[in-house]
């Protein structure tokens, strides 16, 4: 594919971004940290996101992460440890709901914490074979809620979606489209491909009635949209940030130990 548009040289730190043949590809490019992102990372997505909405050259939008191991292990936990979490609130999936174009999740590789819920949010997840998805925020002591929690029991019902944010297990590729949380599920050498299939197909169709669409699915979310994960936050432990159960689960996770999250109970 060769590329109409690239990146303004200089624009993006964490991600790229081009758009050519009307698909604007946006790839958060930290795969040293299988593509966690932090607050920058998550401002220049929320960016990306709003310019491709924006453009007229665009028809749809295609979200991925740089390298073969991971399409986002989530928040980067040594950003989250140096209290990064703290008055963040996850507005990204908000961003996606709200931008009337589809968005194509590409998923290769991990979609765990963030990254999951980051893949769920867009209108379509197509995944290679070797994907792995999951939640990791009760883990690692990493606070999740509102919405972003809501959205997933919409999508795959209230049981599945407590036992994927509860437990924080891992789940295949094939487990994930069985549950209908992924759209279709392809060798990782056919991705791009399978990818590629979906935008052509969405490019065919009218984008007014594509936007009225996806403005009528918005208007589903709307009465579990209220909250964000501050708002719970506060609501249930205000002093979270104080406590050092967030820091204890993000140490652990460093240390590559198991957190001690009895004092806390």
């Amino acid at each position: 594919m060769n590329d109409d548009k690239a990146d303004e040289a200089g624009s993006y730190s964490d991600i790229l971004y081009n758009v050519a043949d009307s698909v604007a590809t946006i790839v958060i490019n930290r795969p040293k940290k299988l593509n966690a992102f932090n607050g920058h990372t998550i401002d220049e997505l929320r960016d990306a996101v709003a310019r491709a909405g924006e453009d007229r050259a665009v028809g749809v939008i295609v979200l991925t992460g740089a390298g073969d191991k991971a399409f986002s292990a989530g928040g980067d936990i040594e950003w989250e440890v140096e209290g990064g979490l703290k008055g963040h609130d996850w507005k990204l999936g908000e961003d996606i709901i709200s931008c009337l174009k589809p968005v194509i999740a590409r998923v290769k590789g991990y979609a765990v914490g963030g990254g999951h819920h980051l893949h769920y949010f867009c209108d379509f997840t197509i995944a290679s074979e070797d994907s792995i998805f999951g939640q990791n925020g009760p883990r690692v002591a990493s606070p999740a809620g509102g919405y972003v929690v809501s959205h997933l029991a919409s999508i795959i019902g209230h049981k599945r979606a407590r036992e994927m944010w509860m437990l924080c297990r891992r789940y295949t590729a094939a487990q994930m489209l069985e549950w209908g949380l992924v759209n279709a599920v392809v060798p990782a050498e056919q991705l791009d491909a399978e990818v590629r299939k979906w935008c052509d197909e969405l490019l065919a169709l009218s984008p007014t009635a594509l936007k009225t669409v996806k403005s009528s699915f918005k208007d589903h979310m709307l009465p579990y949209m209220g909250k964000n994960v501050s708002d719970v936050v506060t609501e249930v432990a205000p002093n979270f940030f104080e406590t050092g159960e967030q820091e204890e689960g993000g140490r652990a996770f460093i240390e590559k130990r198991r957190p001690d999250f009895s004092p806390y109970r």
